[in-house]
Protein backbone atom coordinates (compact mmCIF):
# COMPACT_ATOMS: atom_id res chain seq x y z
CA UNK A 1 0.00 0.00 0.00
CA UNK A 2 1.34 3.44 -0.98
CA UNK A 3 1.96 5.75 1.97
CA UNK A 4 1.13 9.35 1.13
CA UNK A 5 2.27 12.29 3.24
CA UNK A 6 1.34 15.94 2.74
CA UNK A 7 3.45 18.94 3.72
CA UNK A 8 4.09 22.56 2.68
CA UNK A 9 5.93 22.89 -0.61
CA UNK A 10 9.62 23.82 -0.65
CA UNK A 11 11.86 25.30 -3.32
CA UNK A 12 13.72 21.98 -3.38
CA UNK A 13 10.51 20.36 -4.72
CA UNK A 14 10.64 22.34 -7.94
CA UNK A 15 12.33 19.72 -10.14
CA UNK A 16 9.90 16.97 -9.15
CA UNK A 17 6.83 19.21 -9.51
CA UNK A 18 7.91 20.51 -12.92
CA UNK A 19 8.49 16.94 -14.10
CA UNK A 20 4.83 15.95 -13.64
CA UNK A 21 3.22 19.30 -14.55
CA UNK A 22 5.07 20.67 -17.57
CA UNK A 23 3.03 18.63 -20.07
CA UNK A 24 -0.38 18.68 -18.35
CA UNK A 25 -2.12 20.22 -21.38
CA UNK A 26 0.35 20.12 -24.31
CA UNK A 27 -2.41 21.06 -26.75
CA UNK A 28 -2.85 24.33 -24.81
CA UNK A 29 0.84 25.10 -24.62
CA UNK A 30 1.54 23.37 -21.31
CA UNK A 31 0.78 24.17 -17.69
CA UNK A 32 1.27 27.36 -15.70
CA UNK A 33 2.50 25.55 -12.55
CA UNK A 34 6.21 25.42 -13.58
CA UNK A 35 6.09 29.16 -14.26
CA UNK A 36 4.58 30.14 -10.90
CA UNK A 37 5.92 27.44 -8.55
CA UNK A 38 8.73 29.54 -7.05
CA UNK A 39 6.41 32.54 -6.67
CA UNK A 40 3.90 30.35 -4.86
CA UNK A 41 6.46 29.07 -2.38
CA UNK A 42 7.83 32.57 -1.78
CA UNK A 43 4.32 33.95 -1.17
CA UNK A 44 3.16 31.23 1.23
CA UNK A 45 2.16 32.59 4.61
CA UNK A 46 -0.90 33.12 6.81
CA UNK A 47 -3.25 33.58 3.84
CA UNK A 48 -1.77 31.09 1.38
CA UNK A 49 -0.51 27.51 1.57
CA UNK A 50 1.01 25.45 -1.24
CA UNK A 51 0.85 21.75 -0.39
CA UNK A 52 2.62 18.77 -1.94
CA UNK A 53 1.74 15.11 -1.53
CA UNK A 54 4.80 12.91 -1.25
CA UNK A 55 5.61 9.23 -1.61
CA UNK A 56 9.00 8.41 -0.05
CA UNK A 57 9.43 12.21 0.32
CA UNK A 58 9.18 12.71 -3.46
CA UNK A 59 6.40 15.12 -4.51
CA UNK A 60 3.79 13.41 -6.68
CA UNK A 61 0.99 15.96 -6.31
CA UNK A 62 0.43 19.66 -5.64
CA UNK A 63 -2.43 21.97 -4.69
CA UNK A 64 -2.70 25.48 -3.29
CA UNK A 65 -5.17 27.04 -0.88
CA UNK A 66 -5.73 30.81 -0.64
CA UNK A 67 -7.89 32.82 1.77
CA UNK A 68 -9.98 35.37 -0.13
CA UNK A 69 -11.85 36.78 2.89
CA UNK A 70 -12.45 36.01 6.54
CA UNK A 71 -14.65 33.04 5.58
CA UNK A 72 -13.85 32.17 1.93
CA UNK A 73 -11.03 29.92 0.72
CA UNK A 74 -10.04 29.05 -2.83
CA UNK A 75 -8.34 25.84 -4.00
CA UNK A 76 -6.31 25.82 -7.20
CA UNK A 77 -3.51 24.12 -9.10
CA UNK A 78 -4.47 20.52 -8.26
CA UNK A 79 -2.06 18.28 -10.19
CA UNK A 80 -1.14 14.62 -9.73
CA UNK A 81 1.77 12.68 -11.23
CA UNK A 82 0.18 10.35 -13.85
CA UNK A 83 2.15 7.43 -12.38
CA UNK A 84 0.28 7.88 -9.07
CA UNK A 85 -3.28 8.44 -10.23
CA UNK A 86 -5.60 6.18 -8.29
CA UNK A 87 -3.34 6.27 -5.23
CA UNK A 88 -5.53 8.75 -3.28
CA UNK A 89 -3.18 11.66 -3.95
CA UNK A 90 -5.98 14.13 -4.77
CA UNK A 91 -8.04 13.37 -1.62
CA UNK A 92 -4.97 13.76 0.58
CA UNK A 93 -4.11 17.12 -0.97
CA UNK A 94 -7.71 18.36 -0.83
CA UNK A 95 -8.20 17.46 2.82
CA UNK A 96 -4.88 19.09 3.72
CA UNK A 97 -6.07 22.33 2.10
CA UNK A 98 -9.52 22.05 3.74
CA UNK A 99 -7.98 21.57 7.19
CA UNK A 100 -5.56 24.47 6.69
CA UNK A 101 -8.39 26.79 5.57
CA UNK A 102 -10.76 25.72 8.36
CA UNK A 103 -8.06 26.35 10.96
CA UNK A 104 -8.10 29.95 9.71
CA UNK A 105 -11.89 30.17 10.17
CA UNK A 106 -12.89 29.66 6.53
CA UNK A 107 -16.33 28.06 6.28
CA UNK A 108 -16.31 27.41 2.55
CA UNK A 109 -13.73 26.47 -0.07
CA UNK A 110 -14.41 26.92 -3.79
CA UNK A 111 -12.57 25.94 -6.94
CA UNK A 112 -12.88 26.36 -10.70
CA UNK A 113 -12.66 23.58 -13.27
CA UNK A 114 -12.71 23.91 -17.06
CA UNK A 115 -15.94 22.43 -18.37
CA UNK A 116 -14.01 20.03 -20.62
CA UNK A 117 -11.76 18.75 -17.80
CA UNK A 118 -13.59 15.53 -16.94
CA UNK A 119 -10.82 14.30 -14.64
CA UNK A 120 -10.78 17.55 -12.68
CA UNK A 121 -14.55 17.57 -12.33
CA UNK A 122 -14.57 13.98 -11.14
CA UNK A 123 -11.80 14.64 -8.61
CA UNK A 124 -13.62 17.69 -7.26
CA UNK A 125 -16.90 15.84 -6.76
CA UNK A 126 -15.10 12.89 -5.16
CA UNK A 127 -13.67 15.08 -2.38
CA UNK A 128 -16.97 16.81 -1.62
CA UNK A 129 -17.13 19.84 -3.89
CA UNK A 130 -20.70 20.52 -5.03
CA UNK A 131 -21.67 22.41 -8.21
CA UNK A 132 -22.41 26.10 -7.65
CA UNK A 133 -22.46 27.94 -10.96
CA UNK A 134 -20.84 28.33 -14.37
CA UNK A 135 -19.55 31.31 -16.31
CA UNK A 136 -18.16 32.31 -19.67
CA UNK A 137 -15.85 35.10 -20.82
CA UNK A 138 -17.13 37.88 -23.08
CA UNK A 139 -14.32 39.53 -25.04
CA UNK A 140 -15.16 43.05 -26.28
CA UNK A 141 -12.40 44.71 -28.32
CA UNK A 142 -10.95 47.81 -26.60
CA UNK A 143 -11.99 50.92 -28.51
CA UNK A 144 -11.45 54.49 -27.34
CA UNK A 145 -14.26 55.67 -29.61
CA UNK A 146 -16.90 53.14 -28.49
CA UNK A 147 -20.08 54.90 -27.53
CA UNK A 148 -23.51 54.20 -26.06
CA UNK A 149 -26.58 56.17 -25.05
CA UNK A 150 -26.80 55.25 -21.33
CA UNK A 151 -25.51 57.34 -18.42
CA UNK A 152 -22.47 56.01 -16.55
CA UNK A 153 -22.15 56.17 -12.77
CA UNK A 154 -18.73 55.49 -11.22
CA UNK A 155 -20.13 55.14 -7.70
CA UNK A 156 -19.23 51.62 -6.41
CA UNK A 157 -22.37 51.64 -4.25
CA UNK A 158 -24.53 52.10 -7.36
CA UNK A 159 -22.63 49.31 -9.14
CA UNK A 160 -23.10 47.02 -6.15
CA UNK A 161 -26.84 47.72 -5.98
CA UNK A 162 -27.17 47.09 -9.71
CA UNK A 163 -25.44 43.73 -9.36
CA UNK A 164 -27.43 42.69 -6.29
CA UNK A 165 -30.71 43.13 -8.13
CA UNK A 166 -29.61 41.33 -11.28
CA UNK A 167 -30.30 37.94 -12.77
CA UNK A 168 -26.52 37.55 -13.03
CA UNK A 169 -26.17 37.77 -9.24
CA UNK A 170 -28.80 35.06 -8.79
CA UNK A 171 -27.20 32.68 -11.29
CA UNK A 172 -23.64 33.32 -10.04
CA UNK A 173 -24.77 33.01 -6.39
CA UNK A 174 -23.43 36.49 -5.73
CA UNK A 175 -19.92 35.63 -6.95
CA UNK A 176 -17.53 37.54 -9.17
CA UNK A 177 -13.78 37.68 -9.71
CA UNK A 178 -11.61 38.33 -6.67
CA UNK A 179 -9.47 41.46 -6.84
CA UNK A 180 -6.18 39.94 -5.69
CA UNK A 181 -6.24 36.29 -6.77
CA UNK A 182 -6.49 35.74 -10.51
CA UNK A 183 -9.04 33.17 -11.72
CA UNK A 184 -10.65 33.03 -8.26
CA UNK A 185 -14.28 33.86 -7.52
CA UNK A 186 -15.44 35.43 -4.27
CA UNK A 187 -18.57 37.11 -2.96
CA UNK A 188 -19.18 40.49 -4.59
CA UNK A 189 -19.42 42.99 -1.75
CA UNK A 190 -19.70 46.75 -1.58
CA UNK A 191 -16.20 46.81 -0.06
CA UNK A 192 -14.72 44.76 -2.90
CA UNK A 193 -16.22 47.08 -5.49
CA UNK A 194 -14.90 50.12 -3.62
CA UNK A 195 -11.39 48.58 -3.84
CA UNK A 196 -11.67 47.61 -7.53
CA UNK A 197 -9.66 49.45 -10.19
CA UNK A 198 -13.02 50.71 -11.48
CA UNK A 199 -16.68 49.93 -10.84
CA UNK A 200 -19.48 51.47 -12.84
CA UNK A 201 -23.15 51.11 -13.66
CA UNK A 202 -25.11 52.23 -16.70
CA UNK A 203 -28.60 53.68 -16.37
CA UNK A 204 -31.28 55.49 -18.28
CA UNK A 205 -33.79 57.94 -16.83
CA UNK A 206 -35.63 55.53 -14.57
CA UNK A 207 -33.51 52.45 -13.81
CA UNK A 208 -30.11 50.79 -13.67
CA UNK A 209 -29.50 48.75 -16.82
CA UNK A 210 -26.01 47.20 -16.52
CA UNK A 211 -22.92 47.04 -14.34
CA UNK A 212 -19.37 45.68 -14.10
CA UNK A 213 -16.07 46.26 -12.29
CA UNK A 214 -12.45 46.11 -13.45
CA UNK A 215 -10.32 43.78 -11.34
CA UNK A 216 -6.91 44.23 -12.93
CA UNK A 217 -4.82 44.90 -16.01
CA UNK A 218 -2.14 42.36 -16.79
CA UNK A 219 0.35 41.20 -19.41
CA UNK A 220 0.04 37.88 -21.24
CA UNK A 221 1.85 36.39 -24.20
CA UNK A 222 -0.23 35.76 -27.31
CA UNK A 223 0.18 32.72 -29.56
CA UNK A 224 3.12 34.43 -31.30
CA UNK A 225 4.98 35.02 -28.02
CA UNK A 226 4.25 38.76 -27.97
CA UNK A 227 3.25 40.38 -24.67
CA UNK A 228 -0.18 42.01 -24.77
CA UNK A 229 -2.06 44.01 -22.14
CA UNK A 230 -5.44 42.71 -20.96
CA UNK A 231 -8.13 44.45 -18.94
CA UNK A 232 -10.25 42.07 -16.87
CA UNK A 233 -13.77 42.70 -15.58
CA UNK A 234 -15.06 40.73 -12.62
CA UNK A 235 -18.69 40.29 -13.64
CA UNK A 236 -21.13 41.55 -16.21
CA UNK A 237 -24.84 42.09 -15.43
CA UNK A 238 -27.46 43.64 -17.72
CA UNK A 239 -31.22 43.56 -18.27
CA UNK A 240 -31.48 42.98 -22.06
CA UNK A 241 -29.31 42.67 -25.17
CA UNK A 242 -29.43 46.42 -25.80
CA UNK A 243 -28.06 47.08 -22.31
CA UNK A 244 -25.36 44.48 -22.97
CA UNK A 245 -24.43 46.34 -26.16
CA UNK A 246 -24.03 49.51 -24.11
CA UNK A 247 -22.05 47.67 -21.40
CA UNK A 248 -19.72 46.14 -24.00
CA UNK A 249 -19.13 49.61 -25.45
CA UNK A 250 -18.41 51.03 -21.97
CA UNK A 251 -15.97 48.18 -21.28
CA UNK A 252 -14.32 48.68 -24.69
CA UNK A 253 -13.82 52.37 -23.93
CA UNK A 254 -12.65 51.73 -20.36
CA UNK A 255 -10.15 49.07 -21.48
CA UNK A 256 -8.73 51.36 -24.15
CA UNK A 257 -8.32 54.11 -21.55
CA UNK A 258 -5.95 51.90 -19.52
CA UNK A 259 -3.95 50.91 -22.58
CA UNK A 260 -5.34 47.39 -22.97
CA UNK A 261 -5.22 45.58 -26.28
CA UNK A 262 -7.67 42.91 -25.12
CA UNK A 263 -10.52 42.73 -22.62
CA UNK A 264 -12.55 39.99 -21.00
CA UNK A 265 -15.58 40.08 -18.73
CA UNK A 266 -16.99 37.21 -16.66
CA UNK A 267 -20.70 36.61 -17.29
CA UNK A 268 -23.22 33.92 -16.30
CA UNK A 269 -23.38 30.84 -18.51
CA UNK A 270 -27.09 30.83 -19.27
CA UNK A 271 -28.96 30.60 -22.59
CA UNK A 272 -30.18 34.17 -22.09
CA UNK A 273 -26.81 35.73 -21.32
CA UNK A 274 -24.88 33.91 -24.03
CA UNK A 275 -27.55 34.48 -26.68
CA UNK A 276 -27.71 38.15 -25.66
CA UNK A 277 -23.98 38.31 -26.45
CA UNK A 278 -24.57 36.73 -29.85
CA UNK A 279 -27.50 39.09 -30.49
CA UNK A 280 -25.42 42.13 -29.50
CA UNK A 281 -22.45 40.80 -31.53
CA UNK A 282 -20.10 40.66 -28.57
CA UNK A 283 -17.40 38.01 -28.94
CA UNK A 284 -17.25 35.25 -26.33
CA UNK A 285 -15.04 32.29 -25.39
CA UNK A 286 -15.73 28.85 -26.82
CA UNK A 287 -16.27 27.03 -23.51
CA UNK A 288 -17.72 27.81 -20.06
CA UNK A 289 -16.00 27.18 -16.74
CA UNK A 290 -17.56 25.53 -13.68
CA UNK A 291 -17.35 26.72 -10.07
CA UNK A 292 -17.75 24.23 -7.22
CA UNK A 293 -17.95 24.63 -3.44
CA UNK A 294 -17.00 22.57 -0.36
CA UNK A 295 -18.55 23.18 3.07
CA UNK A 296 -15.75 23.30 5.67
CA UNK A 297 -17.82 23.29 8.87
CA UNK A 298 -17.08 19.61 9.50
CA UNK A 299 -13.39 20.62 9.79
CA UNK A 300 -14.21 23.06 12.57
CA UNK A 301 -14.41 26.28 10.53
CA UNK A 302 -16.07 29.16 12.37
Amino acid sequence: MTTVETRPARHADREAVVAFTEDTWPELGGDYIPRVFDEWVDADGPDQRTVVACVDDRPVGICQGVLLSDHEAWAQGMRVDPDYRGAAISPNLSHAVFEWAAERDATVCRNMVFSWNAAGLGQSRAVGFDPVTEFRWLEPDPDADADHDLDRSDDPAVAWSAFQGSEAARHLRGLGLDLAESWALAEVTRERLADAEAAFALRDDDRRRATTYRTRTFERENDDGVEETWAEYGVGAWDDHEALGALAAAVARDAAAVGAENARMLVPETPRHVSDAAYARVAFADDPDFVLERDLTEYGGA
